[in-house]
């Protein structure tokens, strides 16, 4: 398989290559008791799912407050306002908590065009524009 898990990981060099190079070792990277969880966040219209984020009581707190996405950033250890610079902010419409009460999917409406920080070829998309080619382990632009 040509799958590069050996690589050190860095953002700017994964978000517009054809190789897998998966942050298997990201949480590892955390302070210790970090104390978040895993965010799903759904577009409400269309039920894609737009990214996966992380969540601390902090930045849920601020979420509930705001009625607007906020996540705790793992690469930079603080709140994310999510929009905050770009403008591309979310609305919440809903939350969800699973069963086990670890993760959270926040149902939201994107209050503006872009939704990932990339727009992968000029085109407003959610965060999940590839796909794995799985025969020759490369990927594609959806």
């Amino acid at each position: 398989m040509n799958i590069s898990l050996d690589s050190p990981f860095d953002s700017l060099s994964i978000e517009g290559t054809d190789v897998l190079r998966l942050d298997f070792d990201k949480l590892d990277r955390l302070p210790e008791n970090s104390g978040v969880i895993p965010v799903a966040v759904q577009n409400a219209e269309t039920r894609e799912v737009i990214l996966i984020a992380y969540t601390n009581r902090l930045a849920l707190e601020e979420t509930i407050k705001r009625r607007k996405a906020v996540f705790w950033s793992t690469s930079r250890n603080k709140l994310w306002f999510k929009g905050e610079e770009s403008g591309n902010t979310f609305t919440i419409q809903s939350i969800y908590v699973n069963c086990e009460q670890n993760s959270l999917v926040y149902v939201v409406s994107p209050d503006k065009g872009n939704i990932c920080h990339t727009s992968a070829g000029g085109i407003a998309n959610n965060c999940y524009y590839r796909r794995l080619d799985l025969d020759a382990l490369k990927l594609t632009m959806v």
